[in-house]
């Protein structure tokens, strides 16, 4: 779901894993332990869009893709 800045109320349970047009990305925890060894790829497409979020009426969608991290790439982000 895509909430206008500043109206997507941020829980104790909600991991922050960057922005996306300058706008902040998050994701449960619980999800993001499933998802962690993945980039995560979010585009915006034609098609109907979730009930409530921004991009419904606009005739769009969000297509989330994802692809495994490489082990050299895991060993990076594990040195951070």
């Amino acid at each position: 779901m895509c909430y206008p800045d500043g109206d997507f109320r941020v829980g104790g349970n909600d991991v922050l894993l960057g922005a996306i047009g300058g706008v902040a990305f998050y994701m449960d925890a619980d999800q993001f332990a499933y998802w962690k060894h993945t980039q995560l790829i979010i585009d915006v497409v034609p098609g109907r869009g979730s009930g409530f979020s921004l991009e419904a009426p606009e005739g769009l969608r969000f297509l989330t893709r994802s692809r495994v991290f490489t082990d050299d790439e895991v060993s990076a982000l594990e040195a951070q």
